[in-house]
C-alpha cells in the first residue's frame, strides 16, 4: 500500500480545516432568516378578489400613514361601513382597514398589508360571517380553523399584541345560519380562551330581543348591515375591551 505523501497531508489537512471554517458562512448564506422574508409585490395579487380595496388602502398610507400603535380593525363590511368609528372611542387611535364582503381567507391573503405595516396595539378582528353565507358546504370547523390559521399568524409575526375576537352577529337576513354563526362563535370563544392577551367580544347576544329574534330596528333596510343604533350596541360591548393608546 502507497504511503500519502507529507504534503498530500498538509495539503487535505489545510482543506479541511477551512472547509470546516467555512460552514457557518455557507448556512447563513443557504438558509436566509425570518427577518429577512418580504411579502410579496401587491402587483401579485392582481385579479384575486378585494385587490383593488387593498390597493386604495396603500394609496391612503402613502398620502398619510396612520399613527403606529394605534387600534387596528380589520374584517368584513360591518367594519367598512362603520367610518365613524372613531367618534364611538374618543381618546383611542382606531385604523379601520375592513373591506366588504370578504372573509377570513382574504384576511390571510392580504395580511402583510392590512395588519403589520401599521405596528398595531391592539387588533380587533370582525369575519365569518361571509365565509358561511359563501356556500352551504361551508362547515363550522372550517370557519373555525380558517380563524385559529390567521391567529396563528398573527401570533408569530406580533407575539405580544392583543388580539380581541367580536363574534358573528345575529343578521336576520341571514336567519338561516345563525345556528352555524353560535356554534363558531362558542368555538372560537373557547379556543381564545386557551390563549394569553386575547379577548372574546360578545355582540350577538345583546343584539337579541328577550324573545330571542335579532332587534329588527338596529338594523339598515337589508337586514344584513347595522344603522347607528346597531353600532351604539357594539359601542357598549367593545369599549371595555380597548387598550389605551399613548
Amino acid at each position: 500500500m502507497q504511503i500519502p505523501s507529507k504534503k498530500i497531508l498538509i495539503s487535505t489537512l489545510l482543506i479541511a480545516l477551512f472547509s470546516t471554517a467555512m460552514l457557518p458562512v455557507l448556512a447563513q448564506q443557504q438558509v436566509p432568516s425570518v427577518d429577512d422574508a418580504k411579502a410579496p409585490s401587491l402587483a401579485f395579487y392582481q385579479g384575486k378578489p378585494f385587490y383593488e380595496a387593498i390597493r386604495k388602502f396603500q394609496q391612503e398610507d402613502s398620502i398619510r400613514m396612520p399613527a403606529s400603535k394605534s387600534i387596528l380593525l380589520i374584517g368584513s363590511s360591518s367594519f367598512t361601513y362603520w367610518k365613524d368609528v372613531a367618534t364611538y372611542f374618543p381618546g383611542y387611535r382606531i385604523v379601520n382597514r375592513g373591506f366588504g364582503g370578504s372573509s377570513l381567507p382574504d384576511l390571510i391573503r392580504y395580511q402583510d398589508y392590512i395588519i403589520y405595516p401599521y405596528d398595531p396595539k391592539q387588533i380587533l378582528i370582525y369575519c365569518g360571517e361571509n365565509d358561511f353565507a359563501a356556500a352551504d358546504t361551508v362547515t363550522v370547523t372550517t370557519v373555525v380553523n380558517r380563524f385559529k390559521q390567521l391567529f396563528w399568524d398573527i401570533r408569530v409575526r406580533l407575539p405580544r399584541v392583543p388580539i380581541s375576537y367580536i363574534s358573528m352577529k345575529p343578521s336576520p337576513s341571514r336567519a338561516a345560519l345563525l345556528p352555524k354563526f353560535k356554534e363558531a362563535n362558542q368555538q372560537i370563544k373557547a379556543f381564545l380562551a386557551t390563549q394569553k392577551g386575547t379577548t372574546y367580544i360578545d355582540v350577538y347576544q345583546a343584539m337579541l330581543q328577550s324573545d330571542g329574534r335579532p332587534i329588527g330596528e338596529i338594523f339598515t333596510s337589508d337586514s344584513l348591515h347595522m344603522n347607528p343604533k346597531g353600532y351604539l350596541i357594539w359601542q357598549k360591548q367593545i369599549r371595555y375591551h380597548l387598550k389605551k393608546t399613548n
